[in-house]
């Protein structure tokens, strides 16, 4: 008993790094089991029913999934959304030309009618979330093999979504938690007619870009402005000029008392992974062979986008959305790799494991049970190992490298339907008519002759990095005929290529024929790396199945484990998460401190005219020099930024911060570089979330815009007018 009990002991030591309160993603719907008694010590003054309700207006009916990647809240009664700059970037790029340039000049909509159309923009609401596990635990055992049992899942889950969406306009998803050992039902409402209303310069919005992105301090005016619009009867409706402001369940009031150190926060949104049960061995290939590997591609593109939009401001518009999705993350896998070492992590989870085998070991069930748990993980990183340099060359350096490849693959069901025996002329027309209509959008953000470089470049890393046996056959002839120069092919290929401009398409358009498809060089490229890949497949396959039914086995024994001793989270899955903590300063090295705020004086201070990273506008220097901060300012400084311990990751972009009212007081935004380690291992004495402080986002929009049209949308809220309320 008492080696059992040392064992648990060395478990929570080893746990440690992501067992205290201010960690964690949770589930709404169980806020009042599992946290509420925690957040109410650390000071909050709503109820359980006013965060997450079904059935009355709550927290959760404010904050949406924004787009495909992102979280934004509601803050007016008018349908009004606070995001951050960079999730509305593609939006405010699209909208952007050479004369008129939203990204260098922002954007101010100061009425509803010039408010700009975005297609394809959504804004989701989660109308419930149901616990679906046993009944789809009903239809599953651990007999069966993993494609058996994603089978079942699947049959069970459209079962699932199907009921819950009968005779409503609503949306259904069943998604597993725990790695496939809960399940929960999510419904959602998806609205289609979404705006932009606001944005500031990237100047302000994108202050410091890709030398302070992960940063702090952090100076940045993170925000974006959008509406959301439904159809005259409330419900979702694709763009119409009849459409009108929706009328949201719950909006957020806006607090304008500031922040102070240790003070509660709470925030609400949509983290799109994270992986904190990631084996020892998983964390070694990312540190080794992964996170490298994506760097150094990454790197080679960003490099070859930002000398041709250097040497064209109408380039450097057609790719900032590009270029900025892929700098993000070139410099997270640096930090992450950064932190993963630093921590130590590789020998926390060997701890952990060890700990975890001796736990198996010491009961005969428990072994039978769970004794081949680590083996499966270890094996299947070892499997993983001899295909992953190929696997990640063939996401980055190809699907995601020169567009010409992906975009050729868009003329495959074309080319089907031209190759059938028997033609269906009316589907054939419906396919070039689809083709035709996005064909304009696709070429006003395309440039030739930076994508000819970058398949040239991209496909010499390709056959440099990549064992050979795993390349497409194509690959080796190309080099054979062109001596190595890989250069000299990506020229051929765009020279004979009908898939470079938009007159080339309209001609396939004029007589689509599946031979010229089929015989475009680009075509015939793409299609020998799909062909490598459908050949990997199997291997693939087999490889996540073994993964899974490891992660499954570990999660679910760790659980058994700690009992009652630890409150266990699932991994982020782009689902609606709760995080809470407080504001609060760091010590990121030693002899090192780092305030919670950051103020407009920073702005100031990093001012650099000759780089385009820490341009100020002139206005900004002006309210600056005059303290002309209005009811935003706070002791003649302007806030821009804080820090606090909240749990968040990618996808949580834009979720709101929110005092222990449920009021807005800031917009989340980012990580810090000392932490950039926390999608899989969360350290609390250095993990912080950066948020842009409400009042800066305040102060821009009234003071430097002169959009007071909507700030007089917004509730306001501060001490002076809740102590007159009482």
């Amino acid at each position: 008993m008492k080696k059992i009990n040392l064992l648990l002991l060395t478990l929570l030591l080893t746990l440690s790094f992501r067992s205290t309160a201010d960690e964690g993603m949770w589930l709404p719907l169980f806020v009042e089991r599992l946290n509420y008694a925690d957040m109410q010590k650390k000071g909050l003054k709503l109820t359980p029913e006013e965060i997450y309700s079904v059935n009355n207006s709550s927290l959760k009916d404010a904050i949406i999934i924004f787009g495909r990647g992102c979280t934004g809240e509601i803050v007016s009664p008018n349908g009004l959304i606070f995001t951050n700059h960079h999730c509305g970037y593609g939006q405010i790029q699209s909208h952007s030309t050479v004369e008129h340039d939203y990204l260098t000049d922002g954007f101010w909509a100061m009425k509803m009618e010039d408010e700009l159309p975005n297609p394809g923009l959504t804004a989701t609401f989660l109308i419930r979330v149901e616990d679906v596990t046993q009944k789809v635990r009903a239809v599953i055992n651990d007999k069966m093999t993993e494609e058996e049992r994603n089978g079942e899942i699947r049959k069970i889950s459209k079962t699932l979504t199907d009921e819950a969406i009968k005779d409503t306009h609503y949306e259904a998803s069943v998604r597993s938690f725990f790695a496939g050992d809960e399940f929960y039902l999510f419904v959602y409402e998806v609205f289609k007619d979404v705006r932009l209303v606001g944005a500031p310069p990237s100047s302000i919005g994108k202050y410091g870009a890709d030398t302070d992105n992960w940063m702090w301090p952090r100076h940045t005016g993170d925000f974006a402005i959008f509406r959301v619009y439904s159809g005259p009867d409330g419900k979702p409706a694709e763009y119409s000029k009849a459409n009108i402001p929706f009328k949201p369940r719950h909006f957020l009031p806006i607090s304008i008392d500031g922040v102070a150190n240790n003070d509660f926060t709470m925030i609400m949104g949509y983290p799109g992974s994270t992986d904190r049960y990631r084996s020892s061995w998983g964390v070694e290939q990312a540190v080794e062979q992964s996170n490298p590997t994506v760097v150094s591609i990454r790197e080679q593109k960003l490099n070859i986008m930002r000398k041709y939009m250097d040497a064209s401001d109408a380039v450097r518009i057609q790719y900032a959305s590009k270029y900025a999705g892929t700098s993000n993350y070139w410099k997270y896998f640096i930090g992450q790799t950064r932190g993963l070492k630093r921590l130590k992590v590789v020998d926390k989870k060997r701890s952990e494991e060890a700990a975890f085998t001796e736990w198996v070991n010491s009961n005969p069930n428990r072994k039978a049970q769970y004794g081949e748990t680590l083996t499966l993980r270890k094996e299947a990183i070892n499997k993983q190992s001899g295909i992953n340099l190929s696997q990640i060359y063939l996401n980055e350096a190809i699907n995601r490298g020169s567009e010409i490849l992906a975009y050729s693959r868009r003329f495959s069901k074309l080319t089907e339907l031209l190759e059938a025996k028997t033609q269906d002329k009316a589907a054939i027309d419906a396919e070039v008519n689809r083709l035709r209509e996005s064909a304009t959008g696709y070429f006003k953000n395309y440039h030739a002759p930076l994508d000819e470089e970058l398949l040239g470049a991209m496909l010499q890393m390709y056959h440099q990095n990549v064992p050979k046996e795993q390349q497409p056959k194509l690959i080796g002839e190309i080099y054979s005929k062109y001596k190595g120069d890989f250069t000299a092919y990506a020229r051929m290929v765009f020279s004979k290529s009908n898939f470079v401009s938009l007159a080339g398409v309209n001609k396939l358009f004029d007589k689509p024929a599946a031979k010229t498809f089929k015989a475009d060089p680009a075509t015939q490229l793409a299609g020998a790396f799909v062909e490598i890949q459908n050949q990997m497949r199997p291997m693939q396959t087999e490889i996540s199945e073994m993964a899974a039914k490891g992660d499954r086995l570990y999660i679910r024994g760790l659980r058994e484990m700690m009992g009652d001793q630890k409150t266990f989270y699932p991994d982020a899955n782009f689902t609606m998460r709760l995080t809470y903590g407080t504001i609060g300063d760091y010590y990121p090295a030693d002899a090192v401190h780092y305030n919670y705020v950051t103020t407009l004086t920073g702005v100031m201070e990093k001012e650099d005219p000759s780089n385009w990273e820490f341009e100020v506008p002139g206005k900004l220097k002006e309210l600056y020099q005059k303290k002309d901060y209005g009811p935003y300012g706070s002791n003649g400084e302007m806030i821009v930024g804080f820090i606090s311990n909240n749990d968040i990751t990618g996808g949580n972009s834009g979720s709101p911060v929110m005092n222990a009212r449920g009021e807005l007081i800031g917009i989340a935004f980012d990580g810090n570089w000392e932490a950039m380690s926390g999608d899989i291992a969360f350290e609390p004495a250095l993990q912080r979330t950066i948020s842009v402080d409400i009042r800066y986002v305040l102060f821009i929009i009234d003071k430097f815009a002169g959009a007071t049209n909507l700030i007089n949308e917004l509730t306001i809220v501060s001490k002076a007018n809740r102590a007159s309320d009482n």
